[in-house]
C-alpha cells in the first residue's frame, strides 16, 4: 500500500471513530507516519481528504452496482442489491459509520454537499429502475421508501447492540421486495 492509500485508509478509520471535527491532520500524519506536507501535496487539506475519502467510497457504490449483470432480472437485480448492502454492513461497518458521521454533521455535510448529492442521485436513479421494471406505477415512491429502509437498518445497526437481528431484517426485505 502506498503512502496516499494509507492516509487515506487511517483518516477513514479516525473520522469513523472519532468525527472529522476531533480528528487534526497532526493524529492522522502521526497514526500514518508521514509528514503534514505529504498530505497536503496529496489533499491540499483536510476538506480535501475528507472529499478524497467519500469519493472513493462513491466509486466503490457505483462499481459494485455496474458489476451487476444485464442480463439479470429486475427481481434478481434487486435481491442482488439487497444481498450486497447487507454483505457490505456486516462486513465493512466502518464505511457506513464514515458516511453516517459525514452526512450528519453540518461541517462535513456542507464540504460534500455536492458530492452527496451526486451519490444520492446515482442511488436513486439505479434503484428506480429497478422499480420502473416492477412496478411503474409506484416505482417513484417505492425507490424512495426502499432507500429509506435501507438508511433506516444501517443507521439502527450502527446504533445498537450486537444481538441487533440483522439476518432477519435481510431475509424479511428480500421477502417484502419479491412479492412485489
Amino acid at each position: 500500500m502506498d503512502k496516499r492509500d494509507q492516509i487515506i485508509e487511517i483518516a477513514t478509520v479516525l473520522f469513523s471513530e472519532r468525527g472529522y471535527e476531533n480528528t487534526p491532520i497532526s493524529v492522522i500524519c502521526e497514526k500514518a507516519n508521514v509528514s503534514k506536507g505529504l498530505v497536503s501535496h496529496h489533499f491540499k487539506s483536510k476538506d480535501g481528504l475528507l472529499r478524497e475519502i467519500f469519493m472513493k467510497s462513491t466509486n466503490e457504490i457505483i462499481r459494485i452496482n455496474e458489476s451487476k449483470e444485464d442480463n439479470l432480472s429486475a427481481k434478481e437485480q434487486l435481491n442482488e442489491l439487497l444481498e450486497s448492502f447487507f454483505k457490505g454492513l456486516q462486513t465493512n461497518k466502518l464505511a457506513f459509520q464514515f458516511d453516517l458521521n459525514v452526512m450528519m454533521q453540518p461541517r462535513t455535510k456542507e464540504i460534500l454537499k455536492d458530492l452527496i448529492q451526486e451519490r444520492s442521485e446515482f442511488i436513486f436513479s439505479s434503484t428506480k429502475k429497478i422499480f420502473d421494471e416492477l412496478n411503474p406505477q409506484e416505482s417513484h415512491l417505492l425507490s424512495y421508501m426502499f432507500i429509506a429502509e435501507l438508511d433506516g437498518v444501517a443507521l439502527s445497526f450502527l446504533g445498537t447492540r450486537d444481538e441487533y437481528p440483522l439476518l432477519d431484517i435481510k431475509k424479511y426485505l428480500i421477502e417484502k421486495y419479491m412479492n412485489l
